[in-house]
């Protein structure tokens, strides 16, 4: 028995390096992922850094995916397109050439070291929210809420779009 296809989303940010040909790079990559289907992408969005404000601004979008990936495979895949476009770690909430969120999979809540899902952060920012709502605005995200309204509560400062 084949594994099933499940919905994916993630989040994808750059703020280096052309950040807007970063991001659609990565998506293009994401949708060449094996057993993964590309589905959906939001707007693209400018947004203010998180953390340190002496850094560019970022370019955000949001994917949704068909995958029958288990999530530690997806994540492990979108890490390495991450390395492949040369991501650097060294600092939290840094500037970054693409960074790839895991924020959501149906039906697949972990809770490891490494992976939680649905992503922590994903109720707050609205750097995730506001491409999530144009791909997924009426999915509700365990323990967390339904995105338009997570959205509403996140608020549009610091956000703007691109296309």
């Amino acid at each position: 028995m084949s594994p099933l296809w499940r919905p994916a989303y993630v989040a994808v940010g750059s703020n280096l390096n052309s950040p807007r040909e970063r991001v659609l790079e990565a998506i293009e990559r994401m949708g060449r992922l094996p057993a993964t289907r590309l589905l959906l992408r939001s707007r693209l969005y400018s947004t203010r850094p998180m953390g340190p404000q002496d850094q560019p601004h970022f370019v955000n979008a949001a994917v949704g995916l068909l995958t029958q990936l288990a999530p530690q495979e997806l994540l492990s895949a979108l890490l390495r397109i991450e390395q492949t476009l040369g991501r650097d770690r060294r600092q939290r909430w840094g500037p970054r050439v693409i960074d790839l969120d895991l924020l959501w999979m149906i039906d697949s809540p972990v809770c490891e070291p490494g992976l939680t899902v649905p992503h922590p952060g994903v109720s707050t920012r609205n750097f995730v929210l506001y491409p999530l709502a144009d791909i997924a605005p009426t999915i509700k995200i365990p323990k967390v809420g339904n995105v338009l309204d997570l959205k509403r509560d996140a608020g549009g400062d610091g956000i703007s779009v691109l296309e």
